[in-house]
């Protein structure tokens, strides 16, 4: 199909060199009726044209009033669609994006034609009942395989179920490179099925053995066959050697590793052999990444050679930056554990598989699923700049490489299952479907769960679903969050507040029964009430921790509001250690204990750092809130520990930060400087201000307290940019 057959209210946001024709799969899935509004279940490779698809359906719909919701797993990937959908704005279209605050109603992002959300927030918005979710046009949900997974795949669902039913005649379109059962997916969602194998980029997918320096490529094509091709390179590492192939090729490399520890290793191998090969005029780019030393001082140094790895445990801002010098090609090779295997746009010419085992904390190192693998694979070949990607498995042996040929390379990916059927995920999302009023009895609930993938799935196996069902109910009303009454089931206001602040009843129970029992609190008590809930996720135990930890606890015994266990006789004191080593880091973070010190105390990245602290500052959000409704002496304390752990201050900055743009440090550099206070700032010399902020900063700190002191001219300045200090 042309481009030339789009109608214009679709084209005119495209430029000619945007695209000239359709993909196959485009051409399809406009034959069969997308600007029609039919919804689709689109399962075809990385880089085939899903996001292209969501943005004809999305615009077509706008242009006939329609609004549009973009769901994704990440927050990355939600900035990086932000981003590209952004492009419309210059043709009329509003462009909103919310993925945090999940106890925000966010009426105004209903003024928006495109919202895009994380699965997580589109939820909260729902349990928050933001009118604007009854009036989806459009509702796309990408990486729609993550039904699959633990830890998002019932929020999503569920989300899912219940904007079916709040917009019936909403056009949904659901995206995914790897799906096998994607027949199932269309006929919950009542949708058609695109399925395709297309690629605008070949690829080539082969095993490596070192011991011969050769990739085999498998074809799964009649007639079956090989295809060999050597690496020459001398490099005792294969997977550096197979980089440097790529590079010589002039193309780039992702690997993929199991681990952060061998991601920041090899990286930094990668980096090491590549200076001896020459200048990447990468010295430039390593400046631009601050930081305390540490992580961060490792990634300066790969990039400084054109190299680079990527992990959960970087900095969110450090990670962002390593995708854009990949995109711009001038880092060739990054060393990433699987966060860069999902969602995220980020081809390379070669994607090589190092490890394809991981360690399991149940089952001891395991063979990663195969639709993981197809989705490291699904990254190799740069549209637009190769005729051909290549993913390559790294074997042992000649047996393992004919093993991992049949596992991997000739298998399809696992079938999607949905992991709704749990207590811990059904306890959230029964109490929000009674809060919202999408259930009024028990024969409502499991109309409501059988209309969701798990029951679409289970249609034999409904028993175990009800049974489940009962015991969260009888949770729930022991825990006075809803009444039962002859069958009439409501939330109480006490459930309706647990469930607008989206966590784990079981969270709010904990909470509950700490601040209840508590005379006094300290913020150590408080601290480890929050790290003691199933929201956040406690840091693991070493064995040189234990002396530390034991250590707090002694200093402590007094201030925790749970009872503690006998180290001797209960099974959950290692469990108790942990949740303490959790609230540990959380309190050094409020005493400003620098960064650097916290990685290395507790061996963590700066990223996990900032992760820990979002999460725990929801629950302490969620604990204030709790503590206002039960009335306890704690609330106010609550409120304030709240905004120390969002800025990591002590409690004598809080005035301080109040003000946009000043975090910890700049907090910290004023409150020395004898300004304790905004009052106290507001009189100041904009001399001595700006020699401790900078005058662009300090300029707009007094704008703020309603002084025009030292405001700069922008004509003059050009577009200047205040940035916070973190």
């Amino acid at each position: 199909m042309d481009v030339t057959d789009l109608p214009e209210k679709i084209t005119r946001f495209y430029t000619q060199p945007d695209f000239t024709e359709l993909y196959p799969p485009q051409a399809e899935a406009l034959d069969r009726g997308l600007l029609n509004g039919a919804s689709m279940v689109v399962a075809t490779p990385t880089a085939s044209g899903k996001t292209l698809l969501a943005e004809f359906a999305m615009l077509n719909s706008i242009a006939n009033g329609g609004k549009c919701l973009y769901i994704v797993p990440l927050k990355a990937l939600a900035s990086e669609k932000f981003d590209r959908f952004s492009l419309f704005a210059t043709s009329g279209v509003r462009v909103g994006i919310s993925t945090g605050d999940y106890d925000v109603r966010d009426d105004n992002l209903g003024r928006n034609d495109i919202i895009v959300t994380t699965s997580e927030k589109a939820d909260s918005l729902l349990r928050n009942g933001v009118v604007w979710m009854q009036a989806l046009s459009v509702i796309v949900a990408d990486e729609i395989h993550l039904l699959d997974s633990i830890d998002r795949g019932p929020t999503l669902e569920v989300t899912l179920t219940k904007l079916k039913r709040l917009n019936p005649t909403a056009q949904i379109l659901a995206l995914s490179a790897t799906v096998s059962n994607a027949d199932d997916m269309a006929a919950w969602l009542d949708a058609q099925l695109i399925r395709s194998d297309w690629r605008p980029v070949a690829l080539h997918e082969g095993l490596y053995l070192p011991e011969r320096a050769v990739i085999t490529f498998v074809h799964d094509a009649p007639p079956r066959g090989v295809v060999k091709k050597a690496v020459s390179d001398g490099a005792t590492d294969p997977a550096i050697a197979l980089a440097i192939d790529t590079l010589r090729e002039g193309g780039q490399c992702l690997i993929f590793v199991n681990t952060r520890r061998n991601a920041e290793s090899l990286a930094k191998r990668v980096a090491t052999t590549l200076r001896s090969q020459g200048d990447f005029g990468c010295k430039e780019l390593a400046a631009k990444i601050h930081g305390e030393a540490g992580v961060t001082e490792k990634l300066a140094y790969c990039v400084s050679h054109g190299a680079a790895f990527h992990h959960a445990g970087l900095l969110s801002e450090h990670r962002k930056l390593v995708e854009t010098w990949f995109r711009a090609n001038l880092i060739k090779v990054i060393v990433s554990t699987p966060t860069l295997a999902s969602g995220l746009n980020l081809p390379a010419r070669r994607v090589v598989i190092r490890d394809y085992k991981r360690y399991d904390a149940n089952y001891g190192m395991t063979d990663i699923p195969v639709l993981e693998y197809k989705q490291m694979a699904g990254r190799a070949g740069r549209p637009g700049f190769d005729a051909y990607g290549e993913a390559v498995l790294i074997a042992k042996s000649p047996s393992e490489c004919a093993a991992l040929a049949d596992h991997y390379i000739l298998s399809e990916a696992e079938d999607v299952i949905s992991k709704l059927g749990t207590e811990t995920a059904l306890r959230m999302h029964v109490l929000s479907t009674i809060s919202n009023g999408f259930a009024h009895t028990r024969a409502d609930l499991e109309q409501f769960f059988d209309a969701t993938f798990f029951g679409f799935q289970q249609k034999t196996g409904l028993n175990l679903l009800r049974y489940t069902i009962d015991r969260v109910l009888a949770f729930l009303e022991n825990e006075e969050m809803i009444v039962d009454s002859s069958g009439r089931v409501k939330a109480t206001t006490f459930g309706h507040l647990v469930s607008r602040l989206y966590v784990d009843p079981l969270t709010a129970v904990k909470i509950r029964r700490g601040l209840s029992n508590a005379e006094t609190v300290s913020d150590v008590s408080l601290l480890h009430l929050v790290c003691s809930t199933p929201d956040v996720k406690r840091l693991f135990m070493r064995n040189k921790d234990y002396r530390v930890v034991t250590e707090f606890v002694n200093q402590h015994l007094d201030e925790f509001l749970d009872e503690i266990p006998n180290r001797f006789r209960d099974v959950d004191y290692d469990w108790f250690l942990s949740e303490v080593k959790t609230a540990m880091l959380v309190n050094d973070w409020i005493t400003e204990v620098s960064e650097k010190e916290i990685t290395e105390s507790y061996n963590v990245g700066p990223g996990d750092i900032r992760n820990l602290v979002d999460t725990v500052q929801w629950v302490s959000h969620a604990l204030a809130e709790l503590a206002a409704y039960l009335k306890v002496p704690s609330r106010k304390q609550a409120r304030e520990l709240t905004v120390r752990i969002q800025f990591g201050i002590n409690r004598e900055l809080l005035d301080l930060v109040q003000l946009k743009n000043i975090g910890r440090v700049r907090a910290r550099k004023l409150h020395d400087a004898g300004f304790t206070s905004r009052k106290e700032l507001k009189n100041a010399p904009f001399e001595t201000v700006a020699a401790l902020l900078g005058p662009a900063v300090a300029s707009d700190v007094f704008t703020q307290l309603g002084e025009r002191r030292g405001v700069i001219d922008r004509k003059d300045q050009g577009d200047t940019t205040f940035l916070t200090d973190e």
